[in-house]
């Protein structure tokens, strides 16, 4: 009979409550941690891309039990199709779409709001979340984190970790500076909710710009047709820090601007935009970073190691990264050192193949856009020598098995 360990680092405080916090909760509170979340907003954001579950975080959401679910709320499109300024079909497949890859696979195209409703569920009432707060200041020493939020209040905590996404403060407050982490990859990624005016079933319609700084558009049915997300893109070798306004408003605009003269639906797209509560415009961007620990501090995800939207594997890396972290630290429960190392060592290579496909992907998106290029459906990857062998490596990864430690930490 298993009796369960207390681990020496009992509190956890966790910065950041989209795909890669509450997956982390979950199974830090399972092998016995005590677990607080803080997360800016007022509650689980809403809005964002389709994101994919795919291979690792497949197994993560089995072990989770939470992979039925995830499979219900798919955005289970059917197929995609290519139109032209006046809305007339260029092609159509119902082999694969841009945003999710194969239909047939089995991976899981869902949205981001969705996926991160199912994860908090997941982690039940032995989980603490601080909503409408985040971490002002952080201090540190051997035995502890000293943290103020912005509320006013500090509290002290054993670890922090850092699942706070791509523009992460704490990685701000610990390693410093954006900058000297931060790639641009040279465009702009929006993405609002829009009514499904085109009624779609279940479809994807995309329309492009070739020769063009703007992209085009792609809108995709959601939540069994009862609505839709819009996609544009701009590019831009302008950083972030000069091209981005920090104010969503002054977003839209730079948005409205760039596609004032674009045909198809763009207009009332558009027009939806400057309504939509969730809308978001953000730079494809990749962190790398020589080590994503310091002290008592580590950082998860997109925080750590962002690949870009490009690399369609962010949701899966978080999954299986946050997976990871939990059973190290649940593998040397006194030695949070080592575990960190550990969890580096083990996702370090799949992280670098992740950020290296997501570049291919980028080349393979821009030669798309080339106006001399005569694709009518866009490939959903590219098909190179290269491309196939990153596919490999990355598809050999495989998780650790951490069930005899979460035996041995008395959980289920």
């Amino acid at each position: 009979m298993s009796t369960q360990r207390e681990p020496k680092n009992t509190s956890v405080l966790i910065s950041g409550a989209s795909i890669a916090g509450p997956t982390l909760a979950y199974w830090l509170n399972r092998y016995g941690f005590q677990v607080t979340v803080v997360e800016r907003a007022a509650g689980l954001r809403p809005g964002g891309q389709a994101i994919d579950v795919r291979g690792p975080a497949l197994e993560v959401a089995e072990r989770m039990g939470v992979l039925k679910e995830i499979r219900r709320n798919s955005t289970a499109l059917r197929g995609m199709s290519v139109v032209d300024a006046d809305g007339n079909e260029l092609s159509r497949t119902t082999e694969h779409t841009m945003s999710g890859g194969q239909i047939d696979s089995p991976d899981v195209e869902i949205l981001r709001d969705d996926l991160a409703q199912i994860l908090y569920d997941a982690g039940g009432s032995g989980i603490e979340y601080l909503f409408g707060d985040s971490i002002a200041t952080l201090e540190q020493d051997d035995d502890e984190v000293r943290v103020t939020f912005d509320s006013g209040a500090s509290r002290v905590f054993d670890l922090v970790v850092g699942a706070d996404g791509v523009h992460s403060h704490t990685r701000g407050l610990v390693f410093g500076p954006e900058e000297n982490y931060l790639r641009h990859l040279g465009g702009y990624l929006g993405v609002w909710t829009v009514p499904n005016h085109l009624g779609l079933d279940r479809w994807e319609v995309i329309h492009l710009m070739p020769g063009s700084p703007v992209w085009g558009a792609m809108v995709m049915s959601v939540r069994d047709n009862a609505e839709a997300r819009a996609f544009i893109g701009i590019d831009s070798d302008e950083p972030p820090a000069r091209f981005l306004p920090k104010d969503p408003a002054e977003q839209k605009h730079l948005v409205a601007r760039a596609y004032a003269h674009a045909g198809w639906e763009l207009p009332r797209l558009l027009k939806e935009m400057w309504n939509a509560p969730d809308f978001h415009l953000d730079a494809l961007a990749q962190i790398h970073m020589d080590t994503w620990s310091h002290g008592r501090v580590t950082l998860l995800g997109d925080a750590g190691y962002c690949g870009s939207p490009a690399s369609g594997l962010g949701t899966t890396m978080a999954m299986a990264a946050a997976y990871t972290l939990a059973g190290e630290l649940a593998t040397t429960p006194d030695d949070h050192g080592t575990a960190f190392t550990a969890y580096e060592r083990v996702l370090r290579d799949f992280v670098s193949d992740t950020q290296a496909f997501a570049l291919l992907n980028q080349a393979a998106m821009r030669a798309q856009r080339d106006p001399a290029t005569d694709h009518p459906t866009p490939p959903t990857h590219p098909e190179d020598e290269a491309t196939a062998q990153l596919v490999t490596k990355l598809g050999a990864f495989r998780l650790k098995d951490y069930r005899a430690v979460l035996l041995n930490s008395g959980g289920a």
